[in-house]
């Protein structure tokens, strides 16, 4: 009977597989799994390895891995830098796994030890001799083993031990690996091997052929170079060609013009040295003249002088953008420390916010008050590391990463750079550009800058960087951790109107031709516009709207002559066609099971209408509308909630037992999802149900708890300023939201009743008739 081992604590492994008697390395980067060593160090250092079936997956589960890992002891801990902890194992022997029994706060599972099955002594020892052999022939084709490692495996006389030890030297992939861990049978297990060990010898035997073949080839390639080279020599001794040392000469007094730190002083000299004896003709003197043509020309000690007057500053910003004062307090607070310390304050500023808000032209004007030099490079869709990092240059077409390139265009070293969309960088096989990101934004390493083409450090530290992002949550942890985040939120009507009014309506007039034919669009214009079509966070699609009323314009001055033609709210149908928003008359009178909820989209806040209803059934809750998992979950959690307190609400406690229930959200194409619109759910359940009505000048919006806590929600804002547009009186919101209440602008706190809530009993108070 084979023992079983309980409660080991596990680490499922990514790339590898462990066999046992092997003796082997292990990084270990996950917070499970650190735990989970941390833990066997604590008791007897016993741990299980088991590998998983699919890398990608982060937090598996015990169908993620494979039936059959090892039980290790841990021989040495240690931990590195960046949050590794390496540990040296030794593997015990097979187990298979059983069940996971715990994933939190590590993995912990029941395994069964598993022995090899020993067959004919005969056939072992026949198979032990040929596996010995064909690895005596494969190690010293592939020279990948060390001496001792041979050794080792010629001197085993174990053959289930022999089996693994090939098994671990062989390059093998891990499905294969996984295989021979699996295989029971020692007597198959080395036929196994044997198979790969002949297949590998034939691949030995194939690339010596082709390395013939390639021999052959260079030694053509070698005598048209010489050939080459007795051209090159007659066409110096004609005078065709300069010298390649007066070449060398001014590429080195460029060089000592830069001032460079000594180490890459030294580093790119030898380069150059290396050029000036190389042959013109070789492919490698252009990709090498190409580098320090590259090298030469990037700003490593050009500065442009910082405008640090808080004042002036504070001027052009407001002359640029209207509002964001919070923003604008940011940057003048950076200008602060910096005309004090004569230093960056090292911070990197993430501006977050909905497309159209002037994120991107907010850096202008940063680089434009600082006068400095402006770079934007747009991360939307980098998906390949080098595009950061650059390419090594023995590529054919090789190029520094976007920021050496960037700093090389603008010729100074201490811009201010813009990441433009940080929050949709993409990764594949290719590399992870927000990995590389992290040493460009850490302003702890930053100084010394290391880009794959370049090959020597650049110093970053004085560039002032800025990024933008549309949702916060899509950046990734560590990137987000190093930066300041500013939100920036959706304007108000009254703030795109003074926009329009201030910079975008004079800004397109110029841009058609119109200065000289006293266009002018009333207050009453823009409102039209901007509530009837362009409903959007910020003020790009305004922007695209008015210039297409000045387009139409410009149209009928040249097609008709004479002064242009004045718009009114009459007539602006003729210039734009019908309106594309009009408001969904609101309920006028309370209604059952009809509730108003709120919910915050990438463009801004909208009211979000509940309908509920019941029918003769068995108890299902059907939940319609495009529903995301979280949206979806927050249903049930109603339900839930309803059922518990039905007595108290004064429903049948067997309804769930004679009734469906069916909660829709309109709008069935738009996805919604979210924790935020529960309290509405429930309120809509629990009118239809007590046949009560709710206020139709009422709206809301808060996650609900199993026991009808009501916790906070985000993009307050937004959601008050739809309830707002849409004539309701009332919001109902999480008592946890109070503090966001001071930061509202004024017209939302006089325009409606905002009234803080803690459980779903003041939500049925305050909202039922």
């Amino acid at each position: 009977m084979n023992l079983l081992e309980i409660g080991i604590p596990t680490v499922p492994l990514r790339g590898m597989v462990v066999y046992p008697n092997i003796v082997i390395h292990l990084d270990i980067g996950r917070d499970k799994s650190i735990k989970a060593v941390e833990a066997a160090m604590n008791e007897d250092r016993i741990l299980a390895v088991v590998t998983q079936k699919d890398d990608a997956v982060d937090a598996p589960t015990v169908h993620d891995l494979a039936q059959m890992g090892t039980l290790v002891k841990i021989k040495q801990m240690l931990r590195l830098p960046g949050g590794i902890v390496r540990v040296l194992v030794e593997g015990i022997t097979r187990i298979r796994v059983m069940n996971i029994t715990s994933m939190d706060p590590y993995y912990v599972g029941d395994y069964e030890r598993v022995a090899s099955e020993f067959e004919d002594d005969v056939e072992l020892e026949a198979y032990r001799r040929l596996v010995q052999s064909k690895f005596g022939e494969w190690a010293e084709e592939a020279k990948s083993v060390t001496d001792e490692g041979v050794t080792r495996v010629m001197e085993l006389r174990d053959p289930c031990e022999l089996a693994d030890q090939v098994a671990f030297l062989l390059p093998i992939n891990n499905l294969k690996r996984q295989e021979l861990l699996e295989e029971l049978s020692v007597a198959r297990r080395l036929n196994m091997i044997v198979g790969i060990l002949n297949m590998e010898l034939q691949i030995s035997d194939l690339e010596n052929s082709i390395n013939n073949q390639v021999r052959q080839s260079m030694e053509k390639a070698q005598k048209e170079y010489f050939l080459r080279e007795k051209i090159r020599v007659i066409h110096d001794e004609l005078g065709d060609k300069g010298d390649p040392e007066e070449e060398a000469e001014e590429l080195r007094v460029k060089l000592k013009a830069l001032n460079l730190s000594e180490d890459v002083h030294t580093r790119i000299d030898k380069e150059i040295s290396r050029y000036s004896r190389m042959p013109q003709l070789m492919p490698e003197a252009t990709i090498l003249r190409n580098y320090l043509d590259w090298v030469l020309a990037l700003p490593w000690n050009e500065l442009t002088e910082d405008r640090l007057d808080i004042k002036e500053a504070h001027a052009m910003l407001d002359a640029d953008h209207y509002g964001l004062e919070k923003v604008k307090k940011r940057i003048l607070e950076f200008l602060a420390v910096r005309k004090l310390t004569g230093k960056n304050s090292g911070s990197i500023l993430c501006l977050v916010g909905p497309p159209g808000v002037g994120k991107t032209s907010l850096a202008t004007s940063i680089a434009k008050s600082m006068n400095r030099k402006f770079i934007r490079a747009s991360l939307g869709g980098v998906r390949d590391e080098a595009e950061i990092r650059g390419h090594r240059r023995t590529y054919i077409g090789a190029l520094p990463g976007r920021m050496i390139q960037g700093l090389k265009n603008v010729g100074t070293k201490n811009p201010v750079f813009l990441l433009d969309e940080i929050d949709k960088l993409a990764s594949d096989y290719k590399g992870d550009p927000s990995s590389a990101l992290l040493e460009v934004l850490d302003p702890e390493q930053n100084s010394t800058f290391s880009d794959h083409f370049i090959e020597v450090p650049f110093d970053f530290s004085e560039v002032f960087w800025i990024t933008t992002a549309n949702v916060a949550s899509n950046i990734p942890g560590p990137l987000l951790d190093r930066m300041e985040i500013i939100e920036l939120s959706s304007y108000m009507e009254e703030e795109k109107l003074e926009i329009a009014k201030r910079y975008l309506t004079p800004k397109q007039i110029k841009k058609n031709g119109l200065e000289d034919y006293k266009v002018k669009l009333s207050d009453a214009v823009l409102r039209k516009v901007i509530s009837e079509y362009t409903r959007e966070a910020g003020v790009r699609t305004l922007e695209k709207t008015i210039a297409k009323i000045c387009r139409k314009i410009a149209f009928k001055v040249v097609e008709e002559g004479g002064d242009a033609p004045k718009v009114t709210t009459k007539n602006l149908h003729e210039f734009l066609g019908a309106p594309i928003f009009v408001d969904q008359e609101r309920e006028k009178k309370p209604q059952v099971g009809y509730v108003n909820g709120l919910a915050w989209t990438s463009v801004g806040g909208v009211v979000l209408p509940c309908e509920a209803t019941t029918m003769n059934g068995t108890g299902k809750l059907a939940l319609t509308g495009s529903l995301g998992k979280v949206m979806q979950e927050s249903g049930q959690a109603a339900m839930s909630y309803i059922r518990h307190n039905a007595k108290a609400l004064k429903i049948e406690e067997d309804f769930y037992k004679k009734l469906d229930i069916h909660v829709h959200l309109p709008e069935g194409a738009t996805p919604k999802d979210g924790p935020s619109a529960g309290i509405t759910m429930t309120l809509a359940m629990v009118s239809i149900l007590t046949n009560r009505k709710v206020r139709s000048d009422i709206a809301m919006t808060g996650e609900i708890t199993l026991r009808g806590r009501v916790l906070p929600i985000g993009g307050l804002k937004e959601k008050l300023l739809a309830a707002l547009s849409h004539g309701i009186k009332e919001v109902l919101i999480p008592k946890g939201n109070e503090k966001d209440i001071a930061e509202l602008p004024d017209i939302v706190k006089e325009g409606l009743i905002i009234t803080p809530v803690k459980t779903m009993d003041e939500v049925l108070a305050k909202a039922l008739v």
